[in-house]
């Protein structure tokens, strides 16, 4: 059965185009993961599909008596109600049916109406509806449910929106960047629920572990045209390898065409018979395939890593407590040379607080970081840029120079840098304020690369990048020769990248698990677990 139909839909903004009669559909049980480089239209489709944009041309059918819900990266919530009110206040088709269930009971004589209402608290299974949105709220660590809305925090907010969409059980439920703001056992928790539920998805999400899991179609928008792979994450990077290598060979073949084509079109005399002119015209059409070749448009991460010494850092009996909370108690650790570390656990553990304490940027209560005089620390932060107003992107990397200084002695302008993370000449002279969350990102993982670092600490690093970008900056830590302490939600970017783990558990204890994510949760799964993600 369809649910959604994109039928010839275009976009374009001035002279940019996104896409030109893309189309794709959704049917019952599909779900989805929508692939796309960030700036190339993923938004714009999302937006579309909810309503929020039009396209150009074309059309949008919805299938008229399904529920169809959306899950946008921006909250509208009301401030002045509770969590639990917020799930009365909503769209809940569930509610609907226990309202009319309700006044059939006030008039019992109508035994039709009553009837009808009973089967349709049956149909929806709102007998134990209390039950469902208090168990799906604790899932979400929302387990105060007299707290206002004005008080939460904006990933408790954004958990909040997801479980009101979850909560009111749709029959297609369109996703943008659901793992946001939740911790590990969150997101392991909302993959066995999406995989029981008899849900439609279509999401984007730059978690490759999750779209593994849970998607069993992916749809990529790639250079303005729609391609569709029917498996999970694994089938897509299979297929998709194959389809540009047989792209790049009709090119090719198309291209030794071209060139025998060329020299018969300048032997031609000006009158052509017929045959000749048909023969003109094929030329044309293998000119345009021969100069198709693909735009990569990949970001080139490479910097000049400053020299290591043998001292890297060494950390002593550090504690640190919040008034009655305990993150760190008397830890201790000396970092070697090439050391890869992941830190996981629960949200409000202290995993951000103990990368303040490395970094000096707060102090611990007791205990000292000692520092090798060589290390130069690269400190990718969750806070991010803060231009001043009215900057422009070629302003924030000119503050670090005109020109920088790559590998092998080479040097580049900050222009040409920028050119590299995808910021091409117009893009450069935008105001830092009107990129995109994934074009900040991208601007401030270069100024950390650019300070040549050789200790790299990274606070979730993943949010925002597209699966594209992700991929390449994992390349580049892959060969990164230097020390990289990680905290990430993101478990394919860990699994690739790190060989131990320090495991907050809270209370102030901190394990070192000696090896990546994947083996820390089989681990977990055979012994009696600590419940920890």
């Amino acid at each position: 059965m369809n649910y959604l139909s994109v039928e010839n839909i275009s976009k374009a903004y001035g002279e940019r185009v996104l896409f030109k009669n893309i189309s794709f559909g959704i049917n019952k049980d599909q779900k989805i993961a929508f692939i796309a480089k960030n700036g190339l239209g993923k938004t714009t489709i999302m937006n579309i599909l909810n309503k929020l944009d039009e396209p150009d041309s074309g059309n949008v059918v919805i299938r008229k008596e399904i529920n169809m819900a959306f899950l946008s990266q921006n909250s509208h919530l009301q401030d002045a109600l509770t969590i639990e009110e917020s799930i009365f206040a909503s769209d809940n088709e569930i509610l609907k049916v226990i309202e009319r269930y309700e006044k059939a009971l006030e008039n019992p004589a109508d035994e039709d109406a009553y009837q009808r209402a009973f089967d349709d608290m049956d149909r929806h299974n709102a007998w134990d509806f209390e039950t469902q949105y208090k168990q799906i709220l604790s899932k979400l660590k929302l387990d105060n449910l007299k707290l206002l809305v004005k008080n939460l925090s904006g990933g408790q907010k954004k958990r909040l929106s997801l479980a009101i969409i979850l909560i009111s059980k749709p029959d297609l439920l369109i996703l943008d960047e659901p793992t946001n703001h939740l911790d590990l056992e969150m997101i392991e928790w909302l993959e066995s629920y999406f995989a029981k539920e008899n849900i439609t998805l279509f999401m984007v999400t730059h978690d490759r572990f999750f779209l593994e899991r849970v998607c069993n179609e992916i749809i990529e928008l790639d250079e303005g045209k729609i391609y569709q792979y029917k498996g999970n994450y694994s089938y897509y990077l299979e297929k998709k390898e194959e389809r540009i290598a047989s792209e790049n060979a009709s090119i090719d073949k198309a291209q030794n065409l071209f060139v025998k084509e060329l020299a018969w079109m300048r032997r031609q005399p000006k009158a052509r018979t017929t045959k000749s002119k048909s023969r003109q015209d094929d030329f044309y059409v293998i000119k345009e395939k021969a100069a198709s070749r693909r735009k990569e448009n990949v970001v080139e991460l490479e910097i000049n890593m400053e020299r290591m010494g043998s001292k890297i850092i060494e950390l002593v009996k550090l504690s640190k407590s919040f008034k009655d909370k305990n993150i760190l108690d008397q830890f201790s650790y000396s970092f070697q040379r090439g050391e890869r570390i992941g830190i996981i656990g629960k949200n409000g553990t202290g995993k951000s607080t103990f990368l303040n304490i490395l970094t000096k940027t707060i102090q611990p209560d007791s205990g000292k970081v000692i520092m090798g005089d060589t290390i130069k620390i690269g400190y990718y932060t969750q806070s991010g840029i803060n231009p001043k107003p009215d900057q422009k992107v070629i302003d924030i990397i000119k503050e670090y120079g005109e020109y920088i200084p790559l590998t092998k002695g080479k040097i580049i302008s900050a222009s040409q840098l920028l050119e590299r993370f995808l910021f091409d000449a117009k893009k450069q002279y935008d105001f830092v304020e009107k990129l995109s969350g994934g074009e900040l990102k991208r601007l401030y993982l270069c100024t950390v690369l650019i300070q040549n670092p050789n200790f790299l600490i990274l606070d979730e690093p993943t949010n925002d990048l597209d699966i594209v970008t992700l991929n390449v900056l994992e390349s580049f830590l892959l060969d990164f020769p230097g020390n990289l302490l990680v905290v990430s939600h993101d478990r394919y970017f860990m699994d690739k990248i790190v060989d131990h783990l320090f495991v907050f558990r809270g209370n102030g204890i901190v394990e070192d698990f000696p090896g990546n994510y994947s083996d820390f949760r089989a681990y977990e799964d055979s012994a009696d677990p600590k419940i920890l993600t």
